[in-house]
């Protein structure tokens, strides 16, 4: 299988940067809705442009639309955005936004769909209904083993793209609200702030359990493959993708140059693969943080993943000045960015005296022909073959040089350099023209749709729900007569005794008089549920629903015909109705409000059969790296560890051992008490409470607060004695996100 190499391009120098160094696609942002937000991407014109240099050289260009959209957007600016460079021939949009997705299918249908690794599709039932839904390519979540990944292609036969070289997010990507939740930059919609790369102390039962030296808990080395290049792709990746769209042009091209050389040579003696030191340093010259590591293709985390040091941040510390390779910046700026990239063309030049001029092109398998003006026989100086080849090959700036030139001519003729200058320009343009062709699409009649609607101009009584991660938090649920059901996390139950176990506490809910939901997972990898399906179907039968919080949860329930039984949670992000109408029509129970949504974005919304959450301490982030594990050992007991961060706040991380991975809660938990008026006039069918760190009086007390002000049994919250009511955060409800 021919593999593709496919580099970043944060700008369009960067973009002919890494044409130039061997790259066979790029994947570049324009001027709104790509991830990296503060890239210098390309405006319209530049952005066209750059399409055409790609074709021109036989590349491919993806454009990102990975971030969520709002209905605004979505409903307002996406099509006008998109439309010219569909015109123009972009090869493939790069989506995180179900709605996005389910948009572009309809209104640009020969458009190519990759799936973001901002979905973080983790396997195969996930990647399965991505396919259903249209989705040609997935990008998989860079946490999955190359044993994940061949699941995948070996199930779905899926287009696969997977990072290679680059730098690693701590946190499932599309499952962090960190920088968004601290400083309203959201990761979500490309403004990343990352204060993963931030210093923090890690505590266990009070004691700190990090070194003094080694505080960059949530900052993971880059990663480099290069020498595991076979393994990745003979687990089935098609497209090797390089991480690098806010470094430099040389970054990008270096990188791309080398990976291109050990594809190659791969390609051509796969039994002989070897990297040589030298290439390698390269790479560390280019950038890494603290050495680099493989990613999670051989490991599920681990200490030797982390730059825990930060020795960059500590040379800026000390006053150190940094060690860049100089040198080598400015052999690659000299090698891709300061030279041309010219196509290697055949031409025949005719010239004969009482003829028209005529030149033929060729390029692959397109002819072109022009003709000039009728040369005159020559009173004085003909016209020599070399005279006229050495002014037709000045190619100057076009994308084009002449390998071979024939010149035919009587040598009696005259013709001005003006008019064989205009036929040389004429030839290439129509020659240029001639190769864009096949890539220019017509816009499809685009369907008019009547945004004027009135979703939530009444007032409904909702019912409560509560969700809890623990026995006692449950037993405080089960004696508030205001909460309609429960959801129970997975992991509260013991694998080995699941069914029984999910069953009796049906039971013990039921026999309350309320529902029962069994909340899934965080995030779940392939094959994680795969033992415990049996139990899961018997649940399915007994129970009310299923909290679902990733695509691969929906995947599995869908397989077994439950997902009219699943409530999904608000990570299944439906930022806009186009994303709910999606999820909608698959036939779940109910959607869950995003958290980044404001209360006029709310207000916007289609409510109907959805959920939001009140209270909370929300995650900020999902992560497969485990605390515990770069502090010291794995336990495999799953506990909580406090984050201190530079400011002394604190956030609590619990570490789930049964499905491994670790959640990062806010310091602070959300609570909308004020806005309960405002809310409870949105039209939604429920709201939800989520308890995780609480213990069981906190969780009655926070009942009791919330449930009476939104009977409006008591209107006035402020009489609370302070002691009882807790500090809360508005989270986006008042602010948002850009």
């Amino acid at each position: 299988m021919k593999a593709e190499l496919l580099a970043p391009a944060g700008s369009y120098e960067g973009l002919q940067a890494v044409v130039k160094a061997g790259a066979d696609a790029v994947y570049i942002g324009g001027s709104m809705f790509g991830a990296r937000a503060y890239a210098d991407n390309p405006q319209q014109d530049e952005m066209l442009e750059a399409i055409d240099y790609a074709h021109i050289h036989g590349k491919q260009i993806y454009l990102t639309v990975n971030t969520l959209l709002k209905n605004k957007e979505l409903y307002g600016q996406l099509y006008n955005f998109l439309a010219p460079y569909y015109q123009q021939g972009i090869d493939a949009v790069i989506v995180q936004d179900l709605g996005v997705l389910s948009f572009l299918k309809k209104e640009f249908p020969d458009l190519s769909i990759h799936a973001s690794t901002q979905m973080a599709v983790t396997g195969v039932k996930g990647a399965a209904l991505l396919k259903e839904a249209g989705v040609s390519r997935i990008v998989t979540a860079r946490e999955l083993s190359l044993k994940e990944i061949h699941e995948i292609y070996k199930e779905t036969g899926m287009e696969i793209e997977s990072f290679v070289h680059g730098a690693l997010c701590y946190c499932y990507s599309g499952m962090c609200l960190f920088s968004s939740m601290l400083g309203g930059r959201s990761g979500n919609r490309g403004r990343c702030a990352q204060p993963c790369r931030l210093p923090y102390t890690a505590y266990q039962d009070r004691q700190q359990i990090s070194r003094e030296d080694q505080s960059y808990l949530l900052s993971p080395k880059d990663m480099c493959t290069i020498d595991i290049l076979p393994e990745i792709l003979q687990a089935g990746v098609y497209s090797l993708k390089i991480e690098g769209r806010m470094k430099r042009p040389e970054y990008a091209a270096g990188v791309t140059s080398v990976y291109r050389k050990y594809l190659d040579l791969y390609q051509k003696n796969p039994e002989k693969y070897e990297v040589v030191q030298e290439d390698k340093q390269m790479l560390l010259d280019l950038y890494q943080r603290d050495g680099f590591n493989q990613g999670y293709y051989h490991s599920h985390n681990g200490k030797e993943m982390m730059a825990v040091v930060n020795q960059k941040e500590q040379n800026k510390k000390q006053k150190i000045a940094g060690k860049r390779n100089e040198v080598l910046f400015e052999q690659l700026k000299k090698e891709y960015l300061d030279t041309k990239k010219q196509e290697k063309i055949n031409g025949n030049f005719i010239l004969f005296a009482n003829s028209p001029a005529i030149l033929d092109l060729d390029f692959q398998d397109i002819h072109i022909q022009v003709q000039g003006e009728t040369v005159e026989e020559a009173l004085k100086q003909p016209l020599s073959a070399d005279r006229v080849e050495k002014q037709m090959r000045k190619t100057g700036q076009t994308p084009f040089v002449f390998d071979a030139l024939d010149i035919m001519t009587d040598e009696a003729g005259f013709l001005p350099m003006q008019s064989i200058n205009e036929l040389r320009r004429r030839g290439l343009e129509e020659l240029q023209k001639e190769i864009l062709k096949k890539y220019r699409r017509s816009l499809p009649e685009k369907e008019e749709e009547n945004r004027e609607k009135n979703y939530n101009s009444f007032e409904k009584t909702p019912d409560f729900y509560a969700s809890v991660e623990t026995r006692g938090q449950l037993e405080a649920v089960l004696e508030e007569q205001g909460i309609k059901g429960v959801y129970c996390q997975i992991s509260m139950f013991n694998r080995k005794q699941l069914g029984k176990e999910i069953s009796e506490t049906i039971h013990q809910v039921h026999e309350r008089g309320k529902e029962f939901y069994l909340a899934l997972p965080y995030m779940l990898r392939d094959g994680q549920l795969a033992d415990v399906e049996q139990e899961l179907k018997k649940a399915g039968e007994q129970c009310e629903g299923f909290l679902v919080r990733n695509l691969e949860e929906l995947g599995c329930l869908s397989g077994m015909g439950l997902l009219k039984k699943a409530v999904t949670d608000y990570s299944v992000y439906t930022f806009n109705d186009n994303a709910k109408n999606t999820l909608d029509e698959l036939g779940v129970m109910r959607t869950t409000v995003p958290l980044e949504l404001n209360g006029k974005e709310i207000h916007g919304r289609d409510n109907e059969k959805s959920e939001m959450i009140i209270y909370g301490y929300y995650p900020m982030m999902i992560s497969a790296q485990c605390i515990k594990k770069t502090c010291g050992k794995c336990d495999k007991k799953s506990s909580l560890v406090q984050l201190k961060d530079r400011y002394g706040k604190q956030f609590t991380t619990k570490t789930f051992c049964d499905f491994c991975y670790n959640v990062i809660y806010n310091s602070v938990p959300t609570g909308l008490l004020e806005e309960a008026q405002q809310i409870l006039g949105e039209g939604f069918e429920t709201l939800r409470l989520n308890f995780t760190i609480e213990t069981k009086e906190e969780v009655k007390n926070l009942l009791d607060i919330f449930i009476r002000t939104y009977k409006v049994e008591n209107k006035d919250v402020k009489k609370k004695k302070p002691k009882e009511k807790p500090e809360f955060t508005k989270g986006h409800f008042k602010r948002g996100v850009e």
